[in-house]
């Protein structure tokens, strides 16, 4: 099994440089911050944590520690193989793993106190057979499919393993859980159906603590609360619904350096593919953040369009031309002079341009934007 380092490029494994063309700020005090206010919004139901996929990007390495040190207690990965970084790091947490039970791991979880969420009937039956292998009565989630057509027990299968007593007698039942297709959309009815399901399934199985809310299902209120909720994105700053202001504090902030300024005049194109054409002269900006930094290639800005923007200070740059692998162009035309300057840095994510907002303009959501942030710029963490 593999087990998380600091990430390479961190100021946990080195001080920043003057050659550094990307910063990555990681703010975990706002981590803390953003748990703090969901374990409000959830009591009493106990707040656990989500950090698969590396933290959502960010780190679990550094994320997870600070999550622990905060009082969170239960915790969920998507893979076996983070789970088992995950414990190194954390000894005595409760890890469950949303991928479950897959062939002939069965004894992993149980060398490493991890607790698979079992998808389907055939992965509770294997798992009821190792514990009656090993005599213990290892614990366990079961995951019922409200609606999601994801992973899940189907209403058939929970029928087939219901009164399976053999079966809830080798194991521990330490969870019940479902989750939300449409919690992003408030007033999406789906969520109330979903609900109705969930009640109904997992009264058919023993009695066990429930869990049905992530950070989104944490918003639409008591109801879909239950005994342990599972927020993601809103520990990361991103936006759990589609309206109003985020309630979470920003955590990511990303920002390219300025290697070149040059002056193009009326008709002069910019980029691979020449897809911008100034109509008027203009003072533009290299920056250093590509595909390659995770800026997307959709931020791309041909003529006749207008997309996201950069920031010096209060002032906005607009993108020009196709985003390149390592470079993109600003037009930094209406910023003063003193701002815009080779060296200077260009806030990319930040408190002008969230998570969110950046996501939007490249047709995504904050979780892919988080994800796939790369590992090339320096990465810097703060608090925590």
């Amino acid at each position: 099994m593999r087990r998380e380092r600091p990430h390479e490029g961190s100021s946990a494994a080195r001080d920043e440089g003057p050659g550094e063309t990307a910063i990555l700020t990681i703010d975990l005090d706002a981590v803390t911050a953003n748990y703090a206010a969901l374990s409000d919004l959830a009591a009493p139901a106990a707040c656990a944590a989500v950090v698969k996929a590396d933290a959502y990007g960010l780190g679990m390495y550094e994320v997870a520690p600070v999550l622990w040190r905060a009082g969170c207690k239960t915790f969920f990965v998507a893979t076996l193989d983070e789970a088992s970084s995950l414990r190194a790091l954390l000894p005595d947490a409760v890890i469950y793993v949303f991928a479950g039970l897959m062939p002939d791991t069965a004894e992993i979880y149980r060398a490493q106190d991890l607790r698979p969420v079992l998808n389907s009937a055939d992965e509770i039956r294997e798992w009821a057979a190792c514990c009656a292998e090993c005599g213990e009565r290892l614990p366990c989630a079961v995951h019922i499919d409200s609606g999601m057509n994801r992973l899940g027990l189907s209403a058939e299968e929970v029928d087939q393993v219901a009164r399976a007593d053999e079966l809830w007698q080798a194991l521990t039942l330490s969870l019940v859980m479902s989750h939300l297709a449409c919690a992003d959309r408030p007033d999406h009815p789906k969520s109330q159906t979903q609900r109705a399901v969930f009640e109904e399934l997992r009264a058919r199985l023993p009695a066990a603590p429930a869990s049905l809310a992530n950070s989104a299902g944490i918003l639409l209120g008591a109801d879909f609360v239950y005994d342990v909720v599972r927020p993601g994105i809103a520990l990361y700053g991103g936006h759990p619904q589609r309206r109003g202001e985020n309630p979470f504090q920003q955590v990511v902030h990303l920002k390219g350096r300025i290697l070149q300024l040059r002056d193009a005049a009326p008709g002069e194109t910019v980029g691979y593919g020449a897809t911008r054409t100034m109509r008027e002269a203009a003072r533009l900006a290299v920056v250093s953040v590509g595909y390659a930094d995770g800026f997307f290639r959709a931020l791309s800005v041909a003529d006749d369009e207008e997309g996201f923007a950069g920031y010096l200070g209060p002032h906005p740059a607009p993108i020009v031309g196709r985003v390149s692998m390592d470079l993109i162009t600003l037009d930094v035309s209406s910023v003063p002079e003193e701002l815009a300057q080779r060296g200077a840095w260009v806030e990319l994510i930040g408190p002008n341009v969230p998570a969110h907002v950046f996501a939007a303009h490249a047709g995504t959501i904050d979780y892919e934007v988080l994800t796939n942030l790369g590992q090339r710029a320096f990465r810097r963490y703060i608090g925590g």
